[in-house]
């Protein structure tokens, strides 16, 4: 018996009222699989994990979560369905680590109410499980910028998701929390959760990822297993670069990662 498909995509535009930003994506993603997205800026990247996460409507073709169209999720459905992480969040009121983390028990509770006992205990678990307990009193504006992706990536948790959307998690992070982040999606992997990220680093997607779908001029460049997908020359074709410098750039930038 195969995995669940937890998200599935068909023949799928996307764009902006009369404007397509891209066409003809096809893809599925199942449970405990990694799913990477690359490409140049410009792409559609962004417009789509937009048009997955429900916020812009598909122009053509079928977006399906767990096997049901997406036109079919309330809001509050979705939200516990798919979890969102962005790149960095603007907390405009001082919140605690633990106050992040609790608002995403929100796609339960309501935003305005009074988090549970039970609701409370998951909110601690998320923290623990990413090692971050530590943090829960810390204001977090004060956080570096590693630590704030990982409390971000525990209110993601505390959603109890099938999947999750990370939209370039390791992007303003130092070698160290690259690493740190890189490992947690690893593990995410490992206990069931679907993950569909978008990275500019092709040897982080060498490093998480089970399969790669490359974006480029608003059609999908290539799409498949990560190490197929990922070769010297789909690279240089599709950023405009010599094989030779790719190849150079990935053998500096993979030796960082062989200390494991």
């Amino acid at each position: 018996m195969g995995k669940q498909v937890v998200l599935s995509a068909r023949d799928l535009r996307i764009g902006y009222g009369n404007k397509t930003i891209a066409d003809s994506i096809s893809f599925e993603l199942e449970a405990a699989e990694v799913l990477c997205l690359l490409g140049p800026n410009g792409s559609g990247k962004s417009t789509l994990f937009k048009t997955v996460l429900g916020l812009v409507p598909a122009l053509d073709g079928q977006l399906s979560v767990l096997n049901q169209p997406l036109a079919r999720w309330s809001r509050r459905q979705l939200a516990r369905q798919i979890a969102y992480v962005p790149q960095q969040s603007v907390s405009l009121f001082s919140f605690t680590a633990l106050d992040m983390v609790l608002m995403g028990r929100s796609v339960y509770t309501g935003l305005f109410s009074t988090p549970s006992k039970n609701d409370k205990e998951k909110v601690w678990s998320c923290l623990e499980h990413l090692g971050i307990e530590h943090l829960a009193e810390r204001l977090f504006p004060q956080l570096s910028g590693g630590e704030q992706q990982l409390v971000l990536l525990a209110r993601a948790l505390a959603q109890e998701p099938k999947a999750l959307i990370l939209d370039e998690p390791t992007s303003s992070l130092d070698f160290g929390n690259q690493i740190l982040v890189i490992e947690q999606v690893q593990q995410l992997k490992k206990q069931g959760l679907a993950i569909f990220l978008c990275t500019h680093q092709p040897e982080h997607a060498m490093r998480m990822a089970d399969k790669a779908l490359l974006l480029a001029k608003g059609k999908v460049f290539a799409q498949g297993a990560v190490h197929e997908v990922l070769s010297i020359n789909n690279l240089a074709t599709m950023y405009g670069l010599s094989d030779d410098r790719v190849c150079d750039y990935l053998e500096t930038s993979l030796s960082k990662f062989q200390a494991d």
